[in-house]
């Protein structure tokens, strides 16, 4: 035969009772495991035993988030649900629960900075390493990125900074080829010149040179003293051209 239904009230056997509460809390524990895996939910259990024992489960074992989301979540459907008049009291209500939660705060600050650790249990401890844990490999993953980035930016630069001086020293190869061809230019211009100038200045050298240094005739005379003679003979008297011719 099948079982049948429990009916559901206080289980007055205190053995059967911690029987029974072992056994949901571990199937309430795994229900929410399950739902948090296959559901990508986010789930905060908190149970408390008849002797005051603390058992918990978190997703990602941050139960402090959790927490603090459900805060926010809690406060903002409070003031959309709150009467436009604030009362005294509300409002020593809302800093006592502000003033608890800047202490926890306070105190995970501290537990992150490796302080204040006595007081807390293995799970506490293990949690609390999970999650320091988590946070440097945020860290170290977003050094890496950053670094990455640094080498790409500087390998960028670089291959810019070698276009650029490939560029400036084609510039000035072409440039120093610019000045070697114009002083050839030059150099050639020059050399025509001086060439030009001797061949110009030759003739007129001759014609100096026959003026100072006749050239002699067929009778072996020279031409010159002919000339001389003639010119002479133009502005000598009669007599004197009869002596000399004697």
């Amino acid at each position: 035969m099948g079982r049948g239904r429990v009916q559901l009230k206080r289980i007055e056997n205190k053995i059967n009772r911690q029987v029974t509460f072992s056994k949901r809390r571990s199937g309430l524990l795994k229900k929410a495991h399950e739902i948090s895996v296959l559901c990508d939910a986010e789930v905060g259990l908190i149970v408390f035993s008849t002797k005051g024992k603390l058992f918990e489960y978190s997703t990602d074992s941050c139960m402090e988030r959790i927490l603090e989301r459900y805060e926010r979540y809690s406060y903002a459907e409070r003031q959309i649900n709150a009467t436009d008049i604030e009362t005294p009291g509300s409002w020593t209500l809302e800093h006592a629960k502000l003033k608890a939660r800047l202490e926890v705060l306070q105190r995970n600050q501290r537990h992150y900075a490796g302080e204040d650790l006595d007081s807390l249990s293995m799970k506490e401890v293990q949690n609390l390493e999970h999650q320091l844990d988590s946070a440097l490999k945020h860290i170290r993953s977003r050094k890496n990125q950053l670094m990455h980035e640094t080498i790409s930016e500087l390998q960028k630069k670089d291959k810019a900074l070698q276009e650029q001086n490939n560029n400036l020293s084609k510039q000035v190869k072409e440039r120093e080829k610019e000045i070697a061809q114009q002083n050839q230019w030059e150099q050639q211009s020059h050399d025509h010149l001086n060439s030009s100038s001797f061949v110009m200045s030759y003739p007129f050298n001759n014609l100096h040179l026959e003026e100072a240094y006749p050239t002699a005739g067929d009778n072996g005379e020279v031409e010159g003293s002919s000339r001389q003679q003639q010119q002479n003979t133009s502005v000598m008297p009669p007599w004197m051209l009869r002596h000399l011719n004697g």
